[in-house]
Formats: structure tokens, C-alpha cells, sequence
């Protein structure tokens, strides 16, 4: 018999399912293993192609297969769900995952370094910080407006608050009033993290030459270009700037049959932090286009007067996506199409 030339590995906290099969697709072995057991067992095999699901843990686990020589593939979960045969079970889910390895069309993850995962931890910490603080400013003003004292929203907003708050003369109740100045000093704390998080963002854009490009596009700032090194493939992989709109959600959903194209929302099924930051960025840019009414922006102008602004800001950014993939991989600045033909 053969050697076993794939191995799919249906991953867990404490206990592995694995399930390894020949060329010609027919069963190997099929063997659960604890977390100690996992890379000893792994490393005894011959090299060979190893899948698993891109989960949680599953770039540890790809980068440590690597290094003992293997090719890993990572598959989206929604790609391993049809080929699950009736019961769902681990020996069934890294059955599954061998067969949907297997076939030539599929779409894989890649492997992201380390540096890729610190980078993204850095970008969730900060989001998460921002979500704390955003909490407390809501909290406070839901709070203070039962008593009397009313404040717009956001933080810019938050200083009438303040003031208020440090005014003996305004009719506060005395627990309110130090219930109050509690939830400043938290809000303080957080916009001390966030100002922390945002000095290394900066600090990490200015070394990579793939960030410094992007940031040559208007509506991409440090941040913006910081998520695509970190959250994006290499942009080779995409034959076309369109494939990279399209992997980013920022192209409409297709429901077409005989023949007939019916296209919908945008779809949304791509990267999320990517998307949601050249929207904003590019909902700055037509706030910019509007206010000092910038000259060589006839096509953003034409589509203002046609179509809502958020719609006018995902057509930006699709074009601003497809825009960074030449960019990028032609490694070129940016410049403007409209000054270009002037």
C-alpha cells in the first residue's frame, strides 16, 4: 500500500481527530490524539499535505507543521460543511475536510506568520478598547441624562459632561455625582490605551514599504494600511485587482440562473476590518469632495448627484481596492487617474 499523502486534522482544545488518506483517496488511518500526542505523531509521517479548517488555533498549528516540512492547507469552514456525510462527528468532520482538500478547485487560507497574528491582536485589542470606551461614554450620558443634563453623542461631545460634572453648582445628587467622575476616570484610562495602540500602529507603518505605498492613496492612512499587510493574502495570489474587491466583500451578490445575472447588496463575505476601513476612508474622501469642492474628481461628483452617499462610498472603495492591488503588486505610487489624463 501507499503512503498516506494527506492528512486532515479536525481541531480541538485537548483532543485531535485525524484522518489520513492515499492518493487514490481511500482510507489510511483514522486516529484521535491528545495535544501531546499531536506533533510527535505528525512528525513520524512522511511529508505530506496536511489540512485543516481555519479556525481558531489553526495558524499555530500550520506554522508548526511547516516547520516539520509539510505543505498545510487551511479551508474555509463554510467549503468543509458540504462534504460531511450525514452525521456530524470529529472522524466524520476530518473525513470531510481530506475530501474537500482534494478537490482542485478549492480555495485555500494562508498560513499567517507570527508577526501577521501580533499585528492582529494589536488591531482587536484597540478595537476592543474603543468598544470599552464607546460603553462607558453611552453609559454616562444615558446616566446624566436622567438627571437632567443632556450631551450629543460621541466622544467630542463628552467635555459638556465633564464640565457639568465639575460644577458644584450644578443640582446633581452627591452619588451621582461621584459615580460619575468614576466613569471619567475609566474613559480617561481608555483613551490613554487607545492613544498607546494608535502610537504603535503609526510606529509599525512607517517600516514596511508595502504600508508606506498604500498611504499614498487618498482615504488610506496608517491604519488602513497597517490591516491590509496584516489581514490581506499576498496580493499576487489575486490574478486581478476585481478578484481582491471581491475577496474584500465589495462587490454585489450574484444569484444569476439561466443565463440571467441578478446581482443584489454587496455581499459582505470577505474581510471585515479591511472593508469597514476603506469604506470610512472612503467616506472621507467624498466628505472632502463635497466641502472644498476638489478639482479632477468629475466621476465622484457625477455619482453624488446619482446615487446615496454609502453607495457612493462602496463604489469608491471598490475602485481604492482595486486600485492598492496595482499598486501593490506593480509596486507603484499612487497617481491620480483624472490629473494623469489632464
Amino acid at each position: 500500500m501507499s503512503e498516506v499523502t494527506i492528512i486532515g486534522v479536525d481541531l480541538a482544545k485537548r483532543v485531535f481527530q485525524l484522518h489520513g488518506a492515499h492518493a487514490d483517496g481511500s482510507v489510511a488511518f483514522r486516529k484521535k490524539l491528545s495535544r501531546g500526542q499531536l506533533i510527535a505523531f505528525v512528525a513520524q509521517q512522511p511529508k505530506c499535505l496536511i489540512a485543516m479548517e481555519a479556525c481558531a488555533t489553526a495558524h499555530g498549528w500550520g506554522r508548526a507543521f511547516e516547520a516539520l516540512g509539510h505543505d498545510v492547507r487551511l479551508i474555509p469552514p463554510s467549503y468543509v460543511k458540504p462534504f460531511v456525510k450525514r452525521q456530524k462527528n470529529d472522524m466524520a468532520d476530518a473525513e470531510a475536510i481530506v475530501e474537500a482538500a482534494m478537490r482542485p478547485t478549492m480555495r485555500f487560507v494562508v498560513v499567517k506568520t507570527e508577526d501577521q497574528q501580533a499585528r492582529a491582536m494589536l488591531f482587536r485589542t484597540r478595537q476592543m478598547f474603543v468598544g470599552q470606551r464607546t460603553q462607558m461614554i453611552n453609559a454616562l450620558r444615558g446616566h446624566l441624562a436622567e438627571h437632567g443634563l443632556v450631551a450629543a453623542r460621541g466622544p467630542a461631545h463628552l467635555k459638556q459632561l465633564v464640565d457639568a460634572l465639575a460644577d458644584n453648582d450644578t443640582m446633581l445628587h452627591i452619588e451621582v455625582r461621584e459615580l460619575g467622575r468614576m466613569y471619567l476616570e475609566q474613559i480617561e484610562e481608555m483613551n490613554a490605551r487607545v492613544a498607546e495602540l494608535d502610537a504603535k500602529m503609526r510606529s509599525a507603518a512607517k517600516k514596511a514599504d508595502l504600508v508606506r505605498r498604500a498611504q499614498t492613496m487618498p482615504g488610506v492612512g496608517p491604519v488602513t494600511a497597517l490591516a491590509i499587510e496584516t489581514f490581506a493574502p499576498d496580493l499576487t495570489t489575486f490574478k486581478r485587482g476585481r478578484d481582491f474587491a471581491a475577496w474584500l466583500g465589495l462587490v454585489p451578490k450574484q444569484h444569476s440562473t439561466g443565463g440571467k445575472a441578478r446581482l443584489g447588496k454587496t455581499s459582505k463575505m470577505g474581510q471585515r476590518d479591511i472593508r469597514t476601513l476603506l469604506v470610512s476612508g472612503a467616506m472621507a474622501v467624498l466628505q472632502a469632495v463635497e466641502r472644498f469642492n476638489t478639482p479632477n474628481n468629475g466621476w465622484l461628483k457625477r455619482l453624488l448627484t446619482r446615487k446615496p452617499r454609502m453607495v457612493a462610498a462602496i463604489a469608491l472603495a471598490n475602485k481604492m481596492a482595486r486600485g492598492l492591488w496595482a499598486m501593490i503588486t506593480k509596486h507603484e505610487d499612487y497617481r491620480n487617474p483624472a490629473a494623469t489624463m489632464a
